[in-house]
C-alpha cells in the first residue's frame, strides 16, 4: 500500500485479520500432523484413521476462510498485471476498484447464503456422515472470515476513492 493509504488503514483492522489469520495457522500445523499420522497409520500399521476425510475437509474450510481477510488487507491475492502498462493509471484505478466492488458483492452474498446454512445446520443438527462431527461451526468460520473479508474491501474502496490510487 502507498504511505497516503497505509496511514488512513486502522491499525485495528491489521489486528483484527492477524487474529483469525493466526488461528487458520494452528489449524494449518493441525491438519499437517494430522495428515502425517494418517499416512504412517495407514501405510506403516495398517490402520487407518476412520473418518480422516471429513476432518480434512471441514479443517482446509476453516484455514482457507479465517486467513482470507489477512490476505485481503494485505493484497495478497493473486494478480495479473499483463496490461498494467497499456491500460494506464486510469485504467488501473479503475480495474482496481470494479474488483473490488464486484468481489465485495459476491462475498456479501456468500456471507448471507452462508449465514443462512448456519443457521440450518444448527436448527436441524445437521452432522457429518462418518464422525457425526456437527457442521455449523464451520458455516459460522466461513461467515467471519468472508464477513470481515467484506468490510476491509470496503475500506479499500474507501482509501482507493479518498486517495485516487489503486492499491499497490
Amino acid at each position: 500500500m502507498s504511505p497516503i493509504s497505509k496511514k488512513a488503514w486502522p491499525a485495528l483492522v491489521d489486528r483484527a485479520t492477524l487474529a483469525p489469520a493466526a488461528l487458520a495457522g494452528l489449524f494449518l500445523l493441525f491438519l499437517v500432523g494430522l495428515v502425517f499420522v494418517a499416512v504412517l497409520l495407514r501405510y506403516v500399521a495398517q490402520s487407518p484413521i476412520l473418518g480422516i476425510n471429513e476432518i480434512v475437509q471441514l479443517v482446509a474450510v476453516a484455514i482457507v476462510m479465517l486467513a482470507l481477510p489477512w490476505c485481503t488487507d494485505r493484497n495478497g491475492h493473486v494478480r495479473a498485471d499483463v496490461f498494467d502498462s497499456a491500460i494506464g493509471r486510469a485504467g488501473r484505478f479503475s480495474g482496481d476498484l470494479f474488483s473490488r466492488c464486484v468481489s465485495t458483492f459476491v462475498l456479501s452474498v456468500l456471507v448471507y447464503r452462508s449465514w443462512l446454512k448456519l443457521l440450518d445446520a444448527r436448527e436441524f443438527e445437521d452432522v457429518t456422515n462418518m464422525l457425526s462431527l456437527p457442521i455449523w461451526p464451520f458455516y459460522g468460520m466461513m461467515v467471519a472470515g468472508m464477513g470481515l473479508c467484506v468490510f476491509v474491501m470496503v475500506l479499500q474502496i474507501a482509501v482507493i476513492l479518498m486517495t485516487g490510487e489503486e492499491m499497490k
